[in-house]
């Protein structure tokens, strides 16, 4: 199949100066309805992706997510939600993208043009045989991110890929290409829209399939997560007397506190319940 640039195509919409706001709002909409079935359609895509990841964090590897401009910030984002949710150290999912911090809150689109810079961001993190490395980017033509996943292969290191387009210079580099053609944005070209709505998406189900496949989600809880602030505490608190059937919340709320995760708590529960039954 031969390259097609879906993601730069004329938007379906003209004359937007001229609409209501209803009308643009409507409009934005009813795109944006077109993105979860295409996720849909490349479910078994990301399935393989995940399964794969699984193995080698199982194995001491790591997941580098790699990306520039929104793909790249979308990338972080998942990343840095992981060690509060699940409770994972910071060094076991890893977002990079080309600018590094200051990208992050200032457009610097110039970047990402260099396909030596994302390599040695990699190695700047000691990347190595047993990680994973995921470019995210929603053109699929990042030279920063082609840089590195090609260099990436080369080194017999797993490479995947997030895209908006078939046939991609990226996923020409990704042993597990993700191609999610969402078609032309509403407005042409700003693929912080729906393609970047698809590739949120499928970061949520990469993180969180992984983090589920690795056991620190147990039932439907969230029972390795940080409890970091009041809300948290609170959260942990109710999973607690829920699953430890204790009614009075002060008393799961000292459990929690002393353990400092959910899992823990319920760990001490039922080593206080084994003995007693036991006559200890």
């Amino acid at each position: 199949m031969k390259f097609n640039k879906i993601t730069e195509q004329p938007s379906n919409y003209h004359h937007l100066e001229q609409m209501e706001t209803i009308d643009v709002l409507t409009n934005i909409n009813n795109e944006d309805t077109k993105v979860p079935p295409a996720v849909a359609r490349v479910i078994p895509q990301i399935a393989l992706l995940v399964d794969q990841i699984k193995k080698r964090l199982m194995d001491g590897g790591r997941l580098f997510y790699i990306g520039a401009g929104t793909s790249g910030r979308l990338g972080v984002l998942d990343a840095s939600e992981c060690p509060p949710t699940y409770g994972v150290p910071a060094t076991l999912v890893i977002g990079i993208m080309a600018g590094g911090d200051e990208a992050l809150r200032n457009g610097l689109e110039e970047v990402e043009d260099s396909e030596d810079a994302g390599w040695r961001d990699l190695e700047a993190h000691g990347i190595a045989a047993k990680d994973v490395v995921i470019g995210v980017a929603a053109s699929g033509t990042t030279p920063y991110v082609i840089g590195a996943l090609q260099r990436a292969q080369k080194r017999n290191i797993l490479t995947g890929c997030i895209v908006c387009n078939e046939c991609s210079p990226v996923a020409s580099h990704a042993d597990y290409p993700i191609e999610v053609v969402v078609g032309p944005e509403f407005v042409t070209g700003s693929t912080r829209m729906k393609s970047g709505t698809a590739q949120k998406l499928v970061l949520n189900m990469i993180s969180t399939a992984v983090m589920i496949g690795l056991g620190l989600v147990e039932d439907n809880q969230m029972v390795n997560m940080q409890i970091s602030n009041n809300k948290l505490v609170d959260r942990g608190v109710r999973m607690v007397m829920q699953q430890g059937s204790i009614p009075d919340y002060d008393e799961a709320k000292a459990l929690l506190l002393r353990n400092g995760s959910v899992k823990l708590a319920l760990q001490e529960l039922l080593r206080a319940t084994t003995s007693k039954d036991n006559g200890a």
